[in-house]
């Protein structure tokens, strides 16, 4: 016999199963190639050829040659099957090394493991040479009983529901209490226009004079030091950070726990300091009974939890989105297949149900109308039409005769099929789209990964900045206290020149953590 090998070749370009039954046509008349088979989804060429006549580079001109874009694929592990099994009645060590040496023995396993505690079994096999169902009954005739692991069908790891949930929520409660202090805040920037507007002309009309009584409400002391918008700013400011910014807190300390810093440290830092630091300003002012009321930030908090868990939860419904997608094209697989075994001019012998992943390459495998097809093959014998709507998106149904391809997950319609499998498992259109849509959620757009690179850099930098804000407006302080007292509205006489400086420094500070967690969004 002649000796053949196998190469695979990565195919761009394909669009439809007419290209790959046009490269399958025009390879299969080349010298040298004795058989080839193409995967549309997988965009990969198996080729079976003889190297003394042609050699893959070669392969990969033909196909260019067609008009499509083709590279040799160096490792064609790809080709290897990968089985697991769970195999029952294995008593010792002995019992292990007695199904390791049978098996590594038989033709066509490349690799085979068996681990005694969990009674499982790997095994790596060429398809070409053996399949799924000889494995099993090798390991029956040493007198085991296997079965397939079993595979979970429902997509459930995919299901954002909860996420979803709990975004929403953390949403909703910061909106609610975030309104309030939005109005309280943009009331108060408007009356102090006006105030100011006010006292820059002297002569107060009637509006005025309400304006600056409404106004005055608000900076009304309930207590000494304690003003009622701050007053309510707090109230309102308690439940946000909360319960709005739970999740976040237990995000933060997990990335701190592993010594990284992400969003969420740079979200809790901002709104744990802005909240601490009003607060701790109140307590002071109230203890020293200031006539003015101190500056405060409890307006920064709710707003910023508002915008970011907004985002969050519009990126999980987003992922809900695809991952429902997925979930219903995993549900569109076969369990189970029925296999023939053919005599002389095809007549039926026998036929078996077996789990779809036992189905290998070669089999014969039997649709009866209205089922589906289990996997990707060939029409050996029958007439009928197939409903592939759920892969192509055809609306009509389409013609099978002889010699027609049929995709998986397809559903046959009116007439009985005898199909050869060509590419079965993992390697059937449906398994890859899935495999596709998988892979295009779990991995990150570059552009994404460029930004979780930032900003790992980002929120250290970020602190890093605040603090050398805070010490330089001290030291600024303590220099020249005319700059500070210039920039600092609300000073009176009554509180000494350090107070001044460092509450003024702090403020400083913080407005840049606030300020830069925004552009955490913007980076988001």
């Amino acid at each position: 016999s002649k000796s053949i090998s196998k190469c695979y070749v990565q195919v761009t370009g394909m669009t439809c199963a007419s290209c790959v039954a046009n490269i399958e046509r025009n390879l299969r008349r080349e010298d040298g190639i004795h058989s080839i088979l193409v995967a549309l989804m997988a965009g990969k060429a198996e080729v079976r050829y003889n190297p003394a006549v042609i050699h893959p580079a070669a392969i990969a001109e033909l196909i260019r040659e067609l008009g499509f874009g083709a590279t040799v694929m160096e490792n064609c592990g790809e080709g290897d099957g990968i089985l697991e099994l769970v195999v029952r009645g294995m008593t010792c060590a002995s019992c292990v090394h007695k199904i390791e040496s049978t098996l590594m023995k038989t033709n066509g396993v490349l690799y085979c493991s068996v681990a005694l505690a969990t009674n499982k079994a790997h095994i790596k096999y060429d398809p070409e040479a053996i399949g799924p169902r000889d494995v099993i009954q090798v390991i029956k005739d040493l007198g085991f009983t296997t079965s397939l692991v079993k595979k979970d069908r429902s997509a459930s790891h995919l299901d954002h529901k909860q996420e979803i949930r709990q975004w929403k929520r953390s949403f909703v409660v910061s909106l609610v209490f975030c309104i309030p202090v939005m109005g309280l805040m943009i009331y108060m920037m408007v009356m102090d226009s006006q105030l100011s507007d006010a006292h820059a002309h002297h002569n107060m009309s009637s509006e005025e004079m309400e304006a600056l009584h409404s106004s005055m409400v608000l900076e009304y002391q309930l207590l000494p030091g304690l003003s009622v918008m701050n007053f309510l700013s707090f109230l309102l400011c308690v439940p946000v950070q909360v319960f709005g910014g739970w999740h976040f807190y237990i995000q933060a300390s997990r990335a701190l726990r592993h010594k990284t810093a992400n969003m969420d440290v740079l979200v809790v830092l901002a709104t744990s300091i802005a909240f601490l630091y009003s607060f701790i300003i109140l307590l002071v002012a109230m203890a020293e009974r200031a006539k003015v009321n101190p500056v405060t930030f409890f307006d920064t908090p709710p707003m910023l939890f508002v915008f970011i868990s907004l985002g969050r939860w519009l990126e999980h419904v987003a992922k809900g989105k695809t991952s429902e997608a997925l979930a219903r094209l995993i549900s569109l697989q076969a369990t189970e297949a029925t296999i023939v075994t053919l005599g002389p001019d095809n007549v039926l012998l026998s036929e078996e149900q077996v789990d779809v992943e036992l189905v290998q390459r070669g089999d014969i495998v039997k649709v009866v109308p209205g089922g589906k097809f289990p996997v990707d093959g060939r029409v050996i014998e029958g007439h009928s039409m197939v409903d592939e709507s759920l892969i192509t998106g055809e609306a009509m149904p389409v013609t099978k005769k002889p010699g027609s391809t049929v995709i998986a997950g397809s559903i046959n319609q009116n007439g009985s099929l005898l199909i050869s499998a060509t590419h079965v498992g993992a390697d059937t259109t449906l398994s890859q789209i899935v495999k596709l849509v998988e892979e295009a959620q779990t991995s990150k757009a570059p552009i994404q990964q460029f930004a979780d690179k930032l900003s790992g850099y980002f929120v250290p930098f970020i602190v890093a900045v605040s603090v050398v804000t805070l010490l330089a407006w001290i030291i600024i302080g303590f220099v020249d206290f005319e700059i500070v007292e210039k920039y600092f509205l609300g000073y009176n006489k009554s509180i000494s020149a350090a107070e001044v400086i460092i509450r003024f420094a702090f403020q400083a500070s913080i407005t840049v953590l606030c300020i830069a967690c925004p552009c955490s969004l913007g980076l988001a």
